[in-house]
C-alpha cells in the first residue's frame, strides 16, 4: 500500500470512517499476523492478541503522529500488546499452578501447529527455542528489515542491548539450526 494512500485512510479513520479501518485491517493484518506468531505460541492467544491489537489501533489513533512511519508505529502496538500478553498469561499461569497445587489437575497442552515443510519448521523450531526478548529482536530484523537502531527505538531498549541479543540470538539459531543459514529465515512464511 502506498504511503499517499495509507495516509489518506488515517485520515479517514481518525474522523470515524469504519470502511477505512476495514482497508487498513485487510492491508496489515496478514504481515502483521506473521509477526504475532512468532511471538505467541497457541492458536487462541494470536487471535486474541491480534483483536486487542487493532482494537489498540483503532482507540489510540488519535495520538499517532503522523510524521512517522505508519508501520512503524503499529509494531509498536504489537510489541505493546504481545507484552501485556504476557504479563496475563503469566497471572493466569500462576492462578493456575495454585489451583492445580490445591485439586492435582492435569494440564493440557495444545498439539504443535502443522507447519508446512520441513526446513521451515526446524528453523521455526529454532526461534521459538529463543528467549521471549531474543525473538522479537529476530523477528523484527529479519521479517521487518528493521535496523537495530529502529528495533531499539521500537523496543525502547539501549542499542548495545538490541545487538548483545541479537549476536545471541545468531548464535542460538547457528546452534539449534545446524548448517541452515539466518537469511533463510527470510523465505519463512508459514503462517
Amino acid at each position: 500500500m502506498q504511503n499517499d494512500y495509507m495516509y489518506q485512510l488515517l485520515i479517514k479513520m481518525k474522523d470515524g470512517d469504519q470502511q477505512a479501518f476495514h482497508t487498513m485491517y485487510d492491508a496489515t493484518y496478514q504481515d502483521i499476523y506473521r509477526t504475532v506468531s512468532f511471538l505467541v505460541d497457541h492458536q487462541q492467544d494470536r487471535e486474541d492478541v491480534m483483536n486487542e491489537i487493532y482494537m489498540q489501533m483503532w482507540t489510540s489513533l488519535a495520538n499517532y503522529d503522523t510524521n512517522r512511519p505508519f508501520h512503524f508505529w503499529l509494531h509498536g502496538l504489537v510489541i505493546r500488546q504481545v507484552q501485556r500478553f504476557r504479563v496475563k498469561s503469566w497471572r493466569r499461569f500462576r492462578i493456575f499452578e495454585r489451583i492445580c497445587a490445591f485439586s492435582r489437575e492435569e494440564s493440557y497442552w495444545d498439539p504443535p501447529t502443522a507447519l508446512m515443510d520441513e526446513t521451515n519448521q526446524m528453523i521455526s523450531q529454532s526461534i521459538r527455542k529463543l528467549t521471549d526478548k531474543q525473538r522479537a529482536v529476530i523477528i523484527f530484523r529479519f521479517f521487518h528489515d528493521y535496523t537495530l537502531e529502529e528495533i531499539a527505538t521500537l523496543l525502547d531498549i539501549p542499542l548495545g542491548t538490541v545487538k548483545s541479543r541479537y549476536h545471541a540470538s545468531l548464535q542460538a539459531l547457528r546452534k539449534n539450526s545446524g548448517n541452515l543459514l539466518p537469511e533463510r529465515m527470510e523465505k519463512i512464511n508459514d503462517y
